[in-house]
């Protein structure tokens, strides 16, 4: 039966890392994740917003079918700039892509606009740089959730959000990870109550256990942040399944169903809704078609999973615009 990995987190696709790195005063940071070696990489955007760095080579008709990391960042277009620190840290490590006597190291990004959360903007220099290379070293197994990297400033429609992670290893062998940082116009949340939307893909009460509600509320106009303009989950999933650079395109096309399934609204023309899909390619596909088609599936509900367990994980910061869940 599949069943969360050990960790129920991205990195129980052996061989990944992820590291976070957090400015609170700003309420902002930045989220890594690397493996040991370069890896298969796709991608899928469907908000209207989306801000982005080398999203154009994961086309499975560019030259390059492998990438060294994957940033999420809040910041808006200047988290972007957390890319850059993490591939001046690759370059010294001798990683990236050769091109004669150079190398050049590969990391596409995507970013969430955490700029009005209460946070201090007022910053002389960028900070993302810096954040991108302090997340790369701290990249790691264990990793926290909840207000911590890409997560430490995000927010929702009526909770503050978060970072999150969840895992499967389904019967094949193959093993589906995702993170996830949160900062949706829409909510992950049942009207005012504790029900997440995601519940019904829950696994062994990562998130409270709290099930479905009796009663909804109205489905044509549910609460947003509209008005402020402070939108945008950004993820990525992965799998140890070995994958051509348009199956992982497939495979993050799948996992949106995740988002659409934990946040009401999502994908609208104010969110920049991404999904990066990572392939370390460990353990081959035995039956492509129905492998693929669990995979995607896998992928959809962890990342369902996820954004239920960083909104679940989240603690009070001083001058939150918002509650956190637990607080409810």
């Amino acid at each position: 039966m599949p069943h969360a990995g050990p960790l129920n987190l991205i990195t129980d696709v052996a061989g990944l890392r992820v590291g976070n790195a957090s400015d609170f005063n700003i309420k902002t940071g930045c989220t890594v994740l690397v493996a040991d070696a370069p890896f298969t990489a796709g991608v899928h955007i469907m908000g209207g917003a989306p801000g982005t760095r080398e999203t154009d080579l994961l086309a499975a008709d560019k030259t390059v079918e492998q990438v060294d990391a994957l940033v999420l960042s809040g910041g808006s277009a200047f988290g972007l700039d957390a890319a850059s620190g993490v591939a001046d840290a690759l370059r010294t490590q001798g990683r990236g892509f050769a091109v004669g006597d150079q190398t050049v190291p590969i990391v596409p990004a995507a970013i969430l606009f955490d700029l009005i959360n209460g946070g201090d903007k007022n910053w002389g220099e960028n900070p993302y740089k810096r954040l991108g290379c302090e997340a790369l070293a701290n990249a790691a197994v264990s990793f926290e959730l909840g207000r911590t990297g890409a997560g430490t400033g995000a927010t929702t429609a009526t909770l503050m959000g978060g970072l999150g992670s969840a895992s499967v290893v389904l019967p094949s062998g193959h093993t589906v990870g995702a993170l996830v940082a949160v900062n949706a116009l829409g909510s992950a949340t049942v009207g005012a109550s504790k029900h997440f939307w995601a519940a019904p893909f829950e696994v062994a009460q990562e998130f409270g256990g709290h099930g479905l509600p009796t009663e909804f509320p109205e489905p044509h106009m549910p609460p947003t942040k509209l008005a402020a303009h402070a939108n945008t989950t950004i993820g990525i999933v992965a799998t140890d399944a070995t994958l051509t650079q348009a199956q992982c395109t497939r495979l993050a096309t799948a996992a949106h169903d995740g988002y659409a399934r934990a946040l009401v609204p999502s994908h609208t023309p104010m969110d920049g809704d991404l999904i990066f899909a990572a392939a370390t390619g460990a353990k081959p596909l035995e039956n492509p078609l129905a492998d693929t088609l669990y995979l995607g599936h896998a992928a959809a509900t962890v990342v369902a999973r996820a954004i239920a367990r960083a909104i679940f994980a989240a603690k009070a910061l001083e001058n939150d615009p918002l509650p956190v869940w637990q607080a409810l």
